[in-house]
Formats: C-alpha cells, structure tokens, sequence
C-alpha cells in the first residue's frame, strides 16, 4: 500500500488549520461588529430569556420532585397494600378452628327464630327440651320486642340492632310519601331492596367474608346491600318442621374451611339462621290459649330435640353456639273487644291507614291533621281502651317511633287484647247481632312494656362461657344484632344495641329470692276485659329501651334522625379498634394528593 511521507501530511495539516483559524477571525470580527450594532435591540430580549430560563428549570425542578414524592408514596402504599394482604391472610389463618373429631370449625352461630312464643310458654310443661336449654345455658326472664310489636318490625330489628324508625319497616304494613307506595309484608313488591334501611346481620357477614345460611328470615330475600348471601330460602309456611332440622343439619355438614373436599361455591356457612312461624300461625288462628297452639309449641319443641339430637351425633354440642329467640308474645281477642274506626273519624277525610290492630292515620289534607287529633283525642278520654298520639307531639318517646315520614302522623292504639276494626273490613254491631266470632283469635302489635308481648332470649355455646342456668337482665331485642356479630367475630356496624359479649349474669335462675316469670293474665274470649300495661320494673330496667346506643347508627335510605354520640362507656372502649393500617395510609395518601394538587394549583394561578 502506497503511504504518503510524513511530512507532506503535516505540511497539509498546518494549513487547513490556518485557514481554520482565519475563518473564525473573521467570523467572530463580524459577530463582534454586528453586537455592537444591535445592542440597543436585543437587549429586552436577553433580559426576557434571563428571567424565563431559571423560572422554567424551578418548575421543572418542582415537577420532578412531586413526580418523585408520587413514586414513592406509590411503592409505600403498595408494600402496604402487600402487607395487608398478607395481614388478612394471617388473621384467617389464626382464626381459632375447633375439630369435633371429623372437621376443623371456625366460629359457628346458628339462630333460631320462634315467632310468636310468648315468655311464659315455657311456664306450660309443653317443652322439655327447650326447658332443659334454658337449664344449660344463659337466658333473660324475658326479651323486649320494639314498637309496634309485629313481625316484620321485630325480626328486622333483631337483625339490624337498630330502632323502627331507624330501618325504615315500621309496620306488618304502612305508606311511603316519598316513594308513594305502600309496603305489605305479603305483597312480592315488598322484597325491593330500597324498602329495607340498615344492615342487617347476614349482609356484614358476608362483606366480612363470613358466610351465611339464612332460611325464611324476614328480610333475608330483598336483596338488601346488593349483597348475595350464600344460602337463601324463601318463605314457605306450611313447610314441615322436620324439612327446617334437615336444612340446618345440612349445612353443617358441608365440608369445612381446611377440608379438601370443600366447594367453592357451597361452602360451610358460619351464621346459620331459621324462622319457624307455626306457634303464631296458631295463635293467630285460635288464639294463644287454645289446644292447636299447645301442638304447635310441642311440635316447636320436638323439632329443636331434633336439632340438638343432631348437634350431639356430630359432636357440635359444645363448638356451635345457639341462640333461640322469638319477636313478641300473644294477646286473645274478642268481639266484645272491638273498636269501629269509622265511630271515631270521618275515614272519607283518610287516605292512607297504616298498620293493624293499632291504626295509623293519613289524612287527605295535611290540614286536617290537627282537627282529627283533637277529635280523637276527645274520643279517647271517654274511651279507656284507645289511645290516641300524635307523631310529633305526644308519641311516648320510649316507642322510638316518631322521627320517619313513613310513621303517619295519628296513632289509635288500642289496650292490650282490643282490636281497631275498619267497617268495611268487620261490621262490629252487624257481628254481635249475628254471633259472628272474630277472626283472628290472637293479636300482638301492643305496647312492647305489656306482659303478653313479652319473647324469650336463651343461649348456649363457646361464645357463652356462663355457668349453666345463667340470669342476665331483660332487654330490648335491639340487641341480638351485636350478640350475633360478637358470636363469630365481627365487627357490628352502629346500631342502637348497647348489650356486648361476653353477657354479664347476674346470677342463677336458681338462686334463693331470684326472679321469677309471672305467668300474666290473658283476656276472656267473651266480654270486654282489660289487663292494664305492667310497665318494665325498676330491677328489670338496667338496660332499658331508650339507653343511648354504643355507636351511632347507620342511616337508612330513608330519612331518619342524626342519633347523638354515647358517652364512652368500659364496654366502648373494650370493643373499639384502631384503624387499621392500610386505612391510615389510605387516609394519608387522600390528604397528600390534595396537598399536591393544590401545589400545582398554586403554580397555574402564580404564573
């Protein structure tokens, strides 16, 4: 290869970096010139880029250290987030599970709902079984039904822990002004979600990942929360008494939590819950003195041996806890015993009447409210067996039954055993002339003090660690809502309840000079009567209806009162929980967020 001598490479070198260095003499001669010239024009301009320059590399800075901060809260919310899931799984491993032998159970409860059986029903000797229960267990004398003291009302309070005027069902049957509708226990309609308030037990299970059972519970099929619950049977009532022992048995049964064979989508329920309706259906029918309802408590009896007998087979006796419950006791009426409606109002100036044996009056016009209360109440003073209330004026606050505009403004209620008829539905005078018996032979719905409206609260279980045949108080049943939750382990969302696990006994059933059930008097079949109102006893009021609630309640979607904070009280600060940690960092980061928008607010609005 031909190579070029050394020096002639350096000889063309040094001049092409002369001419190099002419040109840029003489370019910078020129620069030099043209500066000089056009100071006076550009100088607005540089002092515009010194100003501009610095203000966009601090904005730039500026996004670049939220952009920073961003990232890292990021990565600290999603350790947080790893965290908790790993919390979570931690927490459902260390739920304690019990085996009986065959299985691994977590908490159980199963619930069972006797509606109709009045507290002294256990006084007849017609039920060995539940007897001996109460031998085993824990119970109160009695429990308090809510007002008025009907089904739907009562189990839906059981089951929300909140007031009727709180959850919104506030009869067997009433109007809604806002959704200009009425609601009926018996009418499909009445199943629409928008109907319910509250939170029922079944749905914070469930939101709690804690499955349930329930059958025939009213309210169990609305649908409430847009929550789908694991197991959910409709109501049947001449559904046979052995088929409720076979569904409940059943479900325990099922595989458990740890079990190989359990199935995802049939899983082991842990709150299982039962209606059974045959003691008031017969109550209702014939009375509760009558021979059809000393079968049916039998029958009522025989069937909870089954269950039990089932408990024991599975070796579940002592891992299940079990509560037995009813929703208010049973009045015997008579034709001799009943109030025309149409004696006492105009009913051309009602619109709407709502519930049933007491009546809720709408008038037509709103002004017409106060002429119809007076008038009734001057009806009332010459009549021993109604009285007559106005919602927002003398309505006794211990119903809690005044603050929703689904509570018609006038109220005649009836003496315990009386009955408000409609003339058109029952023609008193007509019925006497001809010795036309009425029917139904058995009412409830009275003042929820009365001794007939009494129900019954009885236990038993890991969850009641009490000596067998334990006292605790009479209360009202707003609180078998956070008996349930406590039970198996979740948390309650406010409610009205103010009775917590673990149950304070005050002693035995069978201590000398304890307490004991008085057996009231019912009413004749014939003739007028009249058992006046037994209020609550001092002794007996310790937990009483109108105690301020541990928390405040859950609004329904229906308007309501704002229920006024407690008073921290030993049992509040037993079962209050600080929040959790992904709820303080979710917290924090919210509260972060708007500092940083409105930093970059600040920023726009600045420049």
């Amino acid at each position: 290869m031909y190579h070029r001598p050394t020096r002639l490479r350096r000889r063309q070198r040094g001049r092409r970096e002369a001419r190099g260095e002419m040109v840029y003499d003489t370019e910078e001669r020129g620069s030099i010139s043209r500066s000089s010239s056009e100071t006076d024009d550009l100088r607005p301009l540089k002092e515009a880029r010194m100003v501009d320059e610095p203000r966009a590399k601090s904005k730039l800075a500026r996004v670049l250290v939220h952009v920073g901060i961003i990232v890292f809260l990021l990565s600290i919310l999603y350790g947080a987030y790893a965290a908790t899931r790993n919390l979570r799984a931690t927490k459902e491993s260390a739920v304690k599970l019990v085996s009986n032998g065959t299985s691994l159970f977590a908490p159980t409860t199963l619930l069972i709902s006797l509606d109709g059986f009045r507290a002294d029903f256990l006084q007849r000797g017609l039920s060995p079984t539940l007897n001996a229960f109460v031998r085993e267990g824990v119970s109160s004398l009695y429990m308090l039904p809510p007002f008025p003291s009907v089904t739907f009302v009562s189990h839906y309070t059981m089951a929300t822990g909140l007031y009727p005027e709180l959850h919104g069902i506030v009869g067997n049957s009433f109007w809604d002004p806002a959704m200009k509708d009425t609601f009926s226990y018996t009418d499909p309609k009445a199943l629409k979600p928008e109907w319910w308030g509250g939170e029922p037990f079944w749905v914070t299970a469930e939101k709690q990942g804690i499955k349930t059972a329930i059958h025939m519970f009213p309210g169990s099929e609305a649908h409430i929360g847009n929550v789908d619950l694991a197991y959910v049977d409709k109501f049947n009532q001449t559904e046979a008494l052995d088929n409720k022992v076979s569904r409940v048995l059943g479900w325990l049964d099922l595989p458990g939590p740890k079990s190989v064979e359990t199935i995802k989508d049939a899983p082991r329920p842990q709150l299982i819950v039962a209606y059974v309706p045959d003691v008031d259906a017969d109550g209702h029918a014939f009375g509760p003195n009558s021979t059809e309802v000393r079968d049916s408590i039998v029958k009522a009896d025989d069937m909870l041996t089954k269950i039990f007998d089932g408990l024991k087979d599975r070796n579940l006796t002592d891992i299940v806890n079990v509560i037995i419950v009813s929703d208010h006791g049973m009045a015997t009426t008579s034709v001799d015993r009943l109030i025309q409606l149409d004696d006492l109002v105009d009913m051309d100036k009602i619109e709407h009447t709502d519930g049933w044996p007491l009546y809720g009056l709408r008038p037509k016009k709103d002004a017409d409210i106060e002429p119809i209360y007076h008038q009734l109440k001057a009806h009332a003073e010459e009549n021993p067996y109604i009285e007559v209330y106005h919602k927002d004026k003398d309505m006794p606050a211990e119903y809690h039954f005044s603050n929703n505009p689904r509570i018609a403004p006038i109220w005649v209620v009836p003496q315990t055993g009386w009955a408000i008829v409609k003339k058109d539905e029952f023609n008193v005078e007509q019925a006497k002339n001809e010795g036309i018996v009425y029917s139904p032979r058995g009412l409830h719905g009275y003042d929820f003090r009365h001794p007939l409206m009494r129900a019954i609260f009885v236990a038993r279980g890991p969850a009641f660690p009490h000596a067998p045949h334990s006292r605790i108080e009479a209360f009202p049943n707003i609180n078998v809502y956070n008996i349930v939750c406590d039970s198996i382990g979740l948390k309650p969302v406010p409610n009205n309840g103010t009775v917590r696990l673990p149950l304070k006994p005050l002693g035995l059933h069978s201590d000398p000079h304890a307490p004991t059930l008085e057996v009231p008097e019912d009413l004749p079949e014939k003739g007028p009567g009249s058992v006046p109102t037994a209020p609550v006893s001092a002794k007996s009021s310790a937990i009483s209806p109108t105690q301020s609630p541990t928390e405040s309640p859950t609004q329904p979607p229906v308007p309501s009162p704002v229920v006024p904070e407690p008073k921290k009280d030993e049992d509040t600060k037993e079962t209050e929980k600080p929040k959790s940690i992904w709820d303080w960092l979710k917290d924090s980061w919210d509260e972060l967020k708007d500092k940083v928008e409105g930093i970059f607010k600040g920023e726009e609005s600045s420049d």
